[in-house]
């Protein structure tokens, strides 16, 4: 991995976590922090599916360290990078990478959040219990993803990492 692609995920994870911190909204049972769902596919765009799987991992553990995010951070954010860097990967199309974050957290990962809140946080909740606010963040975030990235793709930044953009 190159040094311009290791300080890219570094920057994509100050701003996740720095916009965690400031930005979130209230959906009930939690909070909603678009801005990780954001980061999720502006990388996924930017950088693939492993880098934008250790950006969000990373932003998660940081965090549950600092306190602005619960131990579902964690599936709630990777499962969702995951989905839309692949979907990214083999569409080439920016609005489905959108697509692919709203899928992989605000359904897949509220899904697994389910048993995964039982073993490592002692709470048991129906299985939609978690949705709502999943989609309600994910969709946000992956709006305000897809307009950046869209921005982002008239800069010389993009054009080094991947060429499809332009």
């Amino acid at each position: 991995m190159s040094i311009r692609k290791l300080t890219v995920m570094a920057l994509l994870v100050a701003i996740a976590v720095a916009g965690s911190t400031f930005v979130s909204i209230p959906t009930g049972i939690a909070r909603a922090y678009p801005v990780q769902h954001a980061i999720n596919v502006v990388g996924a765009i930017l950088l693939g599916p492993v880098p934008t799987v250790i950006i969000a991992f990373v932003t998660a553990i940081i965090r549950i360290l600092t306190g602005t995010g619960s131990l579902l951070a964690i599936p709630g954010s990777v499962i969702g990078a995951l989905c839309a860097a692949l979907v990214y990967k083999y569409s080439s199309k920016m609005w489905l990478a959108g697509i692919g974050e709203v899928i992989g957290t605000g359904i897949l990962a509220s899904l697994i959040a389910v048993p995964y809140a039982k073993l490592l946080m002692g709470t048991s909740v129906a299985a939609f219990f978690f949705m709502p606010a999943f989609l309600t963040s994910s969709t946000i975030g992956a709006l305000l993803g897809v307009v950046i990235a869209n921005s982002l793709r008239k800069t010389v930044l993009v054009k080094s990492f991947n060429s499809s953009l332009y």
